[in-house]
């Protein structure tokens, strides 16, 4: 701590030197104003880490300096000082927004415990700002990968049910990124700044599920030795992510059932009600349906949670995106593992590319972390690939388009077969524009518009 910049507002001249010569000596940058309106001035031009304000001043007094600090010095931190007789205001100034009040004569030590614990909070407050906003970068949809249109249409429908309050059931393949996509959903939804809350109903035992969501008061069970609060308690205001919804017992599907209705509950073995104000996205790798029909998973409780369907596809449904993730992977675990691997060789892209990937994005990533570890020279070689990649049948041929019964898009088809086309030279070329126009028999400038038009961007940028 120090190099903090602190403001002193003060009518006192004695007071304004103190502060200002103490404060120095202890590393601070420390400026001074001798009324509020001055002080508020300095408020407008410079932001201050501390500012410290006199409550009775001539003119403008100490609360219209918080009253202006608030609104536009947010960040800041407010401290009163107040004479014996004017507490009472000060305690006004702390409901306000003050983070406390101090009582003249001032005693510089008692004043740095309490500056030093308001830049400490300062300090919290920012590092939960900047994580906050780091999750908002991190998980904004467009920073998800992948150019296919399967993804596309994902993105899209993200997009316009990430602001609403409705209930979203996302369907796919183990690690194919549901919740990735659920998290890309809360951070991009008004209840952003409230917690996200997931829950694996596979992970825990179903005995101990209903606790875990609901909560227990003392003694509702043997070793129920406190009350403990429940998943849906905590995330009051944001997003609950119930992960696997499948593998949920039907008593515990009776309940929530109950929560997605009157968004209400008990915790157990309690007999209070409890409001809750929460967005219930689930997710899943199991025909739902067919689950319906065999009796296993409530059907008024499946059309509560079915509002809309987000279906993510697997990776072998999209193996124009490997390359993509194959190399967004790359740069992840280079900087992580502090690694300097440059390429993929054709060779291994094709091989990857020709895998099914049963795992999916989750064992694509895993893939790229092993070889990455291994790896003792700058370029991943097909024989760098594990085992599993060395006897592949190559790849379908690109243009090879099996028409399905309700038939294609030829736009469609044909706009994923340039996309496609386009990827391999720009791979082949290091994205070198000149060279891959040249194995394509374009002009440069052509192939510049198509990237642009096909939303075309290099993997590690």
């Amino acid at each position: 701590m120090g190099n903090e910049k602190i403001l002193v507002i003060d009518d006192s001249p004695e007071i304004l030197t103190l502060f200002s010569e103490y404060l120095r000596a202890e590393g601070f940058e420390v400026d001074t104003s001798a009324d509020g309106a001055s002080g508020i001035e300095m408020v407008d031009k410079k932001t201050y880490d501390l500012i410290i304000s006199d409550l009775k001043m001539p003119g403008m007094d100490g609360m219209k300096v918080l009253e202006f600090a608030m609104e536009h010095s947010p960040d800041s931190i407010c401290i009163i000082l107040t004479g014996y007789g004017t507490v009472k205001n000060a305690v006004e100034a702390i409901k306000m927004g003050a983070f406390d009040y101090l009582t003249k004569p001032v005693k510089m030590d008692e004043i740095m415990v309490t500056l030093r614990r308001a830049l400490e909070y300062r300090s919290l407050k920012m590092e939960n700002i900047n994580l906050k906003n780091q999750l908002k970068k991190k998980y904004k949809f467009e920073n998800i990968i992948g150019d296919h249109e399967k993804m596309q249409k994902v993105f899209e429908i993200v997009e316009k049910v990430a602001d609403t309050d409705s209930t979203i059931l996302i369907l796919g393949e183990s690690g194919t990124g549901k919740e990735l996509i659920a998290k890309a959903i809360h951070y991009n939804s008004y209840r952003r700044e409230r917690p996200f809350v997931p829950v694996n109903c596979a992970a825990i035992p179903s005995e101990l599920l209903e606790s875990e969501l609901f909560g227990h008061e003392k003694g509702a069970f043997t070793n129920a030795i406190r009350t403990r609060i429940g998943r849906f308690e905590l995330a009051n205001g944001g997003t609950v992510f119930l992960d696997e919804i499948g593998d949920m017992n039907p008593l515990l599907q009776s309940k929530l059932l109950r929560v997605l209705q009157e968004k209400q509950f008990e915790r157990v073995g309690g007999i209070k009600t409890i409001k809750t104000d929460i967005r219930i996205i689930a997710a899943t790798h199991q025909d739902l349906k067919q689950a319906v029909q065999q009796k296993k998973f409530r059907e008024d409780l499946y059309y509560r949670l079915n509002v809309i369907p987000i279906r993510v596809p697997p990776l072998r449904e999209r193996r124009s995106d490997i390359p993509l993730l194959a190399h967004h992977f790359l740069d992840h675990f280079n900087r992580s593992k502090k690694k300097r691997i440059r390429a993929i060789e054709e060779g291994a892209m094709q091989a990857l590319i020709g895998y099914d990937w049963p795992g999916n994005v989750r064992e694509l990533e895993n893939t790229i972390e092993r070889v990455v570890i291994l790896m003792d020279h700058d370029i991943i070689a097909a024989p760098d690939l594990p085992e599993k990649f060395h006897a592949l049948p190559p790849p379908e041929p690109a243009q090879t388009v099996e028409i399905p019964e309700e038939g294609i898009s030829l736009d469609s088809a044909v706009n994923e077969f340039e996309k496609n086309l386009i990827l391999q030279a720009l791979m082949k070329t290091g994205w070198v524009k000149n060279k891959a126009a040249r194995l394509l028999n374009l002009n440069r400038t052509t192939l510049i518009e198509k990237i642009k038009r096909q939303n075309l961007q290099r993997p590690d940028n």
